[in-house]
């Protein structure tokens, strides 16, 4: 991208702001001038900071069999592609860096060594931050443990949620073949599953990350956000084993490089904000849904500000905006930055709370279906356990819901809070909605 002289970019800003009345006089919108002037001196001094990577999401499904459907004009997460992913190793297999990005990693997640991929690499958080800061790999000494945003930055939502066959979420089962399995990682980085060996279930293959709750979970936890790549999602763990109290342990992951990844630029435009991190405008207000097909369509329709260009967000698209700063239970408010309108709800517990939204990305299953639909919880991400609602995730989580009627979801319990019926799922006890928010966004640059 041409960057300009100082000089230059100031003349480009008063002329689109001493023209406003001119182009108002053929759009009638002060909002987009007001944006294009803003836009014109940001993309004179700086490319984006915060590239959102492509899901890598190349087919579409069938919202109401999960089969195979071609994706043009479906308005689904393979429709759109923008920034794919693209990863190139160093000469000595150590190191690999992200052409997108521009952020470097460590290729293995072998912390001892061994050439096994186990128990004995997870570290505590704690320990996790210590190695990261501590690392030399390749002659750097400026490793850190990457936080939330940065490491979703390497999902893929090519995988498979592994976690739907049973053999792969059952504690020390080794009937699970991981070599049948997709992993939500590219094949450029190594790939670790739990281990069986010491109990784990195969799905154990969580990654630490910086990124505290700001509240708690389950049990009044200290949570630390992570990202699982064995069944793609985004979930609370708490720091510690809630029956021993012993530190909870992760796999690791460093990173150097672009320290300003994951910090967003919102400038509010009235009915829109623009990310000038991302390159992403979004809508202001959030809107209802019914379910997945529903939000699809509001978003392929909406026509905010007279752009007719919006869509629903992918995964990773939706995530960008997750302020982790915040959540229900510390700032009274979604997990949101405040320039944004987010809808309160009362949630299945009497609680004033915030919604799941909505994402275009499907959440293929194990037997390459793609019934389930993604969404990014901006409000507590509760599930029912032992008879007991909690906050089992933390506001900012990722997880899938069955596209449509929750309620014919495979192996679905019921309960019932305040005289309402609710649908859970999972071993946490995911509750389930399929009138899940939306929030619509569109391409600036």
């Amino acid at each position: 991208m041409i960057k300009f002289h100082f000089f230059s970019r100031v003349l480009i800003l008063l002329f689109f702001i001493g023209n406003c009345s001119y182009f108002s006089k053929e759009s009638n919108d002060n909002t987009k001038n007001l944006t294009l002037a803003a836009l014109a001196l940001r993309n004179s001094t700086s490319t984006t900071t915060y590239p959102i990577v492509d899901t890598n999401q190349t087919t579409c499904y069938s919202f109401s069999t999960g089969a195979v459907v071609t994706c043009t004009g479906t308005g689904y997460d393979a429709d759109y592609t923008r920034n794919s992913p693209s990863y190139t190793k160093n000469s000595a297999g150590t190191i690999i860096t992200d052409n997108v990005t521009g952020l470097m990693w460590t290729q293995t997640a072998d912390i001892d060594g061994n050439g096994t991929l186990n128990s004995s690499d997870k570290k505590s958080q704690t320990n996790a931050i210590a190695y990261c800061d501590a690392l030399t790999t390749g002659g750097y000494t400026d490793w850190r443990l990457p936080d939330i945003k940065t490491l979703y930055s390497l999902i893929q939502f090519s995988g498979k949620d592994a976690s739907s066959d049973s053999t792969c979420s059952t504690a020390g089962s080794t009937a699970c073949v991981t070599s049948s399995l997709t992993p939500f990682l590219s094949s450029t980085f190594d790939w670790a599953f739990g281990d069986v060996s010491a109990n784990e279930r195969v799905i154990d293959a969580q990654y630490a990350t910086s990124t505290t709750y700001t509240s708690t979970t389950m049990n009044n936890n200290a949570t630390m956000f992570g990202v699982n790549f064995i069944d793609g999602r985004i979930k609370g763990y708490p720091k510690t084993i809630v029956s021993t109290g012993a530190d909870n342990t992760f796999y690791v992951r460093c990173v150097r490089g672009n320290t300003s990844y994951g910090v967003n630029n919102f400038v509010s435009n009235g009915d829109t904000i623009s990310d000038y991190s991302t390159g992403l405008m979004w809508q202001t207000a959030d809107a209802d849904s019914t379910s997945f097909d529903n939000a699809i369509s509001i978003c392929e329709a909406a026509t905010t500000s007279n752009y007719s260009d919006w869509r629903l967000p992918n995964a990773k698209e939706l995530q960008s905006i997750v302020d982790y700063t915040r959540s229900p239970a510390y700032t009274s408010s979604a997990a949101i930055d405040s320039k944004f309108t987010a809808t309160s709800i009362t949630n299945e517990n009497g609680q004033t709370d915030y919604a799941y939204y909505w994402s275009s990305s499907t959440h293929i299953q194990n037997d390459s279906t793609g019934k389930y639909g993604v969404y990014v919880s901006f409000g507590r991400a509760v599930g029912y356990m032992n008879s007991t609602y909690y906050d089992v995730h933390g506001a900012g989580a990722q997880r899938s819901n069955y596209k449509q009627d929750v309620n014919t979801t495979s192996g679905v319990s019921s309960a019932t809070l305040n005289n309402n019926v609710f649908y859970y799922h999972g071993p946490q006890g995911d509750i389930l909605r399929a009138n899940n928010k939306v929030r619509c966004v569109r391409t600036l640059f």
